[in-house]
């Protein structure tokens, strides 16, 4: 097959359906290799013999692998291209995932989801670079769209698939069956073309290029792309953390319904992503981006108000959360688009970065909610408010405004 040729070549041609939806497929791999197993935690606590906080750590260890990892996958695909990368990491999903399946202690578990983060994590990663690859400035933050809008999915449908697999096999077989995914994903890439060519990658060392990153953390406009994404996704893991206590535990909400109320937030995430495809072709990504994090902090210092003080009960609490959740939308994808568009060269180590900033973030996040747990829904609403506000301070005080007429 013919390999696509960079965006910067007129002759280019444009991408199929077909590549769009191997990279939506890749880009999907962080909530498929976790929303899948949520429903089969309990079984996994039983079969065991663990207690629940070593069967939340798997969760842990994930993101721990998924965040750290993402740091050399970045310049190996700068230097040796965006398919040998990611079919590495497709690789070591696969053995992480058989090692999950058949691992007999929550410590074991631990270890091979974290190799099993460490590959999931280049197809995450990767799939932003070779959007990057293939297009530029509006069009990118466009595409970044379409491809989270189909990544928003997967949480919604992830834990419904789960239930059923735990159902009719057992907690096992949800491993087997990501086995099965990363296969045929592993399949699905090499038909489609490398889209970093020979000519435009980096052939500086991989020791040399690691170190780069110190260099890249000293540029101030990328700092405030990376800040606007991780408080963002600070607060969305603290979203995650902390609701299930908040709904179920605090307001009493019926814990087969509470998926109801979850999913409202990713059909936020979807809505505003959509809306963010058509602003994208009328305003700069930078305008937008404004917008979105001025909306981050509003509702995030609703929530913590609404936490509180209790005023509105749980639906007072959850409309704010919906709104912060939805903001998802209009950040993630113009802080990725921003965060790339200064540096073509390294698109897959600033993608790489901007990544293990998210995750990190997002352990941050999540553990700020457990640490300061008081059995009410203030610890949730105060994390949130403050990542609401750490967004906008990173596009205000970090960003220096674009001529955006």
């Amino acid at each position: 097959m013919d390999q696509l040729k960079p965006h910067g070549d007129a002759e280019a041609p444009q991408p199929r359906l077909y590549v769009l939806a191997v990279l939506s497929l890749l880009m999907g791999f962080a909530s498929i290799s976790t929303d899948l197993y949520l429903p089969a935690m309990p079984a996994m606590e039983r079969s065991l013999h663990a207690d629940a906080g070593m069967i939340e750590w798997t969760i842990s260890g994930y993101l721990i692998g998924f965040s750290s990892g993402q740091l050399l996958w970045g310049p190996i695909s700068d230097r040796y291209g965006r398919r040998l990368a990611v079919g590495s990491g497709l690789i070591l999903f696969v053995i992480g995932s058989a090692g999950c399946a058949l691992s007999n202690s929550a410590l074991m578990m631990i270890g091979w989801r974290i190799v099993q983060a460490l590959g999931a994590c280049a197809s995450v990663a990767l799939s932003r670079a070779m959007v990057r690859d293939l297009y530029e400035g509006t069009k990118a933050a466009q595409m970044l769209s379409t491809l989270i809008t189909v990544m928003a999915i997967m949480p919604l449908v992830g834990p419904l698939v789960g239930g059923q697999i735990v159902a009719m096999a057992s907690w096992r077989a949800i491993f087997w069956v990501l086995v099965a995914v990363g296969v045929v994903t592993m399949s699905a890439l090499y038909t489609i073309p490398e889209t970093l060519p020979a000519h435009n990658r980096n052939p500086e060392p991989l020791g040399r290029a690691l170190l780069r990153y110190v260099e890249l953390l000293k540029n101030r406009r990328l700092l405030g792309y990376l800040g606007a994404g991780g408080f963002l996704y600070a607060g969305m893991f603290a979203y995650v953390a902390g609701t299930p206590f908040v709904y179920i535990s605090y307001y009493h909400f019926p814990a087969r319904f509470y998926g109801l109320l979850f999913g409202l937030g990713i059909i936020g995430i979807m809505l505003a992503n959509i809306l963010n495809r058509w602003l994208v072709g009328h305003y700069t990504y930078d305008r937008i981006l404004l917008l979105g994090t001025v909306t981050a902090m509003c509702s995030g210092l609703w929530s913590g108000f609404a936490a509180y003080s209790g005023l509105g009960g749980l639906w007072g609490l959850v409309v704010p959360l919906f709104l912060f959740a939805s903001t998802t939308g209009l950040i993630v994808a113009n802080s990725i688009t921003g965060a790339l568009v200064d540096f073509p060269q390294r698109a897959g180590a600033v993608s790489a970065l901007t990544g293990a900033v998210q995750y990190g973030s997002g352990i941050f996040g999540s553990g700020l909610v457990g640490l300061w747990a008081d059995g009410t829904p203030w610890p949730l609403g105060l994390v949130i408010a403050m990542s609401g506000l750490g967004c906008l301070l990173s596009m205000l005080l970090l960003i220096p405004a674009r001529a955006g007429k």
